[in-house]
């Protein structure tokens, strides 16, 4: 039987990853590859298979009627494919990785996930470190971290995880006292909680609300989500957070303050030093993690 001859697996790949994600921009940065390295793998693959798979206009790029069908037929493949090996690597030798996370992330996305995650690769343990600013402990005492940030360190590999709305959360009697409409002299009376990474976010709000963020205003920081919420929902103040925040906590003593959408600086981003990838671990968790869209 003569063998046929496959396109390299790195083509797949990219072809796969851009497909998914919608983006040639954020496909490259997943792979921590340049744009260019990234169009050069899909030229391959299109010289390979004689079809044109994606549409190219400007900056994006979209399946084409023989893109969808190429992505259905092999996508699944690739990924019994990753699956199997991944198991079949999992044997008794444990393999590491130290993981910078805040403790809301960590609490109300991460975790619940990890079961996936384990059942997977069940030799990958992860030693979680919560504490404040991971950056300066990245290629020390952490592999990677999940951080906040508005726009995290270039020369970092950066991959957004998500866009977030800032909202104000508060007790349901502090909420039924402020009422439905925003009122800024109201509000000015208000001890406001604000977490200590999150600054620009509160000012996003008090811009929307009509109020002045530079007046004399009553605001306690905090270092920790978890203690935000519960302050707030003890009625201690209106804490300044993503609306994902307390949508996740299923907290009924809390409520959102008015009917807005403001726009948040800050997101959750995971990063590593571009050489961490090459740890199996750091790659292992960087791959999932990207996938399961916590």
């Amino acid at each position: 039987m003569v063998s046929r001859r496959l396109p390299p697996l790195r083509s797949l790949e990219a072809f796969v990853r851009i497909a998914r994600l919608g983006s040639a921009k954020a496909a490259a940065e997943e792979l921590a590859i340049s744009p260019s390295a990234l169009s050069r793998r899909v030229t391959a693959l299109e010289d390979f298979t004689g079809k044109k798979l994606f549409a190219r206009k400007h900056q994006s790029m979209s399946l084409t009627e023989d893109g969808e069908a190429f992505f259905a037929a092999i996508a699944p493949t690739l990924d019994e494919l990753a699956e199997q090996i991944g198991q079949q690597m999992a044997d008794s030798k444990i393999m590491r990785l130290r993981l910078g996370v805040m403790p809301l992330f960590g609490g109300q996305r991460l975790v619940p996930r990890l079961p996936e995650l384990r059942q997977l690769y069940p030799a990958l343990h992860i030693d979680i470190d919560s504490s404040t600013h991971p950056i300066p402990k990245l290629g020390d005492t952490l592999d990677a971290a999940i951080t906040l940030a508005a726009e995290p360190d270039n020369r970092l590999h950066c991959v957004r995880l998500d866009h977030n709305l800032v909202h104000a959360i508060a007790s349901r009697d502090t909420a039924a006292e402020l009422g439905a409409t925003p009122d800024p002299a109201k509000l000015a009376k208000q001890n406001f909680l604000v977490h200590s990474e999150m600054l620009r976010s509160f000012d996003a709000w008090c811009k929307a609300v009509g109020l002045d963020p530079n007046q004399d205003l009553t605001i306690d920081n905090f270092d920790s989500g978890p203690l935000l919420l519960e302050a707030a929902a003890q009625g201690l103040g209106v804490a300044i957070m993503h609306g994902d925040h307390i949508a996740r906590s299923g907290d009924e003593r809390l409520a959102t303050l008015y009917d807005l959408r403001v726009e948040s600086p800050y997101s959750y981003w995971f990063v590593c030093k571009p050489r961490a990838l090459e740890s199996r671990p750091v790659r292992i968790f960087h791959d999932w993690l990207v996938n399961a869209r916590l």
